[in-house]
């Protein structure tokens, strides 16, 4: 089964390519209901851990914690939806003498792993259950661990450096409480454009949400949601870059990026195509090219396919 799901996307890719909007939409539909239907994802999971995220993490909770949590500056988090633009981020910042790039690492989702047991997952509870419940030193140990394991990925020896994994994007309450002067930055790039791109891109494991139009709306309402939720409660905590803006002022923009992570502009941060680094994600092709706008509305010619989309993103 596996195999034809990749000959479909490779057939959707082939067709769009050619211009036959119809016929790749078809085999890319095909394809995501194909690779759905073997596995055992359940819709709905952000929208827990959304509100949950609203239920503990408050302004009064965060306050009664400031200055938890490990010092250290080194951490510079991105975060978003996948094909918002943040291997492009990543790129940008990677290309600064001060900055290295790793890769998208896991060890933030392993930290918030450890707060709930297999049997209370089983349960139903989640990370944020096990948050209300850390005092000051336990907060500063998972920093600390955060930062233990994450140091195997760091080899040139520069003083910050980038863990990019969108689906952090959970985490940024927890984030905060373990290293409070880490740098979160939140890639966003427009609704339709990031949930066509996602729908019609297979990925290598995970993002199980990608792969239906109507899930892939909601889920997208429901990060932009959250999000809202800590830019009210944590005010200027979070760095957002809107892909669009990024791409047509790129200069305006990157100064702006390298201000909050409290770096000097450097003139190779403009031309991050010529950054050498290995990059491993479906973005790695894009990211060789000069930064550009071009195709930001390549989603249009699919719109007629896209109402399942449309409907779910709703206000977003």
């Amino acid at each position: 089964a596996e195999d034809k799901v990749n000959f479909l996307y490779a057939l959707g890719k082939a067709a769009e390519d050619k211009g036959e909007v119809d016929a790749a939409f078809g085999y890319y539909s095909e394809g995501a209901a194909l690779h759905l239907s073997a596995s055992n994802y359940t819709p709905g999971r952000l929208r827990v851990v959304a509100d949950r995220s609203r239920e503990v993490l408050t302004r009064e909770f965060f306050a009664a914690r400031e200055g938890s949590g490990h010092q250290a500056q080194d951490p510079i988090f991105i975060v978003g939806l996948p094909r918002a633009g943040s291997t492009l981020l990543e790129q940008i910042l990677a290309s600064h003498s001060m900055v290295e790039g790793t890769a998208e690492l896991m060890d933030m989702q392993l930290v918030a792993q450890s707060l709930v047991t297999p049997a209370e997952q089983a349960a139903g509870r989640t990370f944020l259950d096990g948050i209300a419940y850390l005092n000051e030193s336990q907060l500063r140990r998972l920093g600390e661990t955060y930062l233990r394991t994450s140091k195997m990925h760091r080899v040139a020896g520069r003083p910050l450096f980038i863990n990019k994994m969108p689906n952090d994007f959970m985490h940024v309450g927890l984030i905060h409480l373990t290293l409070p002067n880490a740098k979160i930055i939140d890639a966003r790039r427009h609704p339709m454009a990031c949930g066509w791109s996602c729908f019609k891109q297979h990925f290598a494991r995970g993002q199980l949400f990608t792969y239906d139009l109507g899930e892939i709306g909601r889920y997208y309402a429901d990060y932009v949601g959250l999000m809202a939720h800590y830019d009210a409660v944590l005010p200027g905590r979070v760095h957002r870059v809107i892909h669009e803006k990024l791409v047509t002022d790129p200069e305006t923009h990157i100064r702006a990026l390298l201000d909050y992570c409290g770096l000097p502009f450097e003139e190779a941060c403009l031309k991050p195509q010529e950054n050498e680094r290995a990059v491993k994600t479906a973005s790695s092709e894009q990211v060789r090219q000069p930064i550009s706008a071009k195709g930001l509305d390549s989603w249009k010619k699919c719109e007629p396919h896209l109402g399942a989309l449309k409907d779910a993103l709703g206000p977003v």
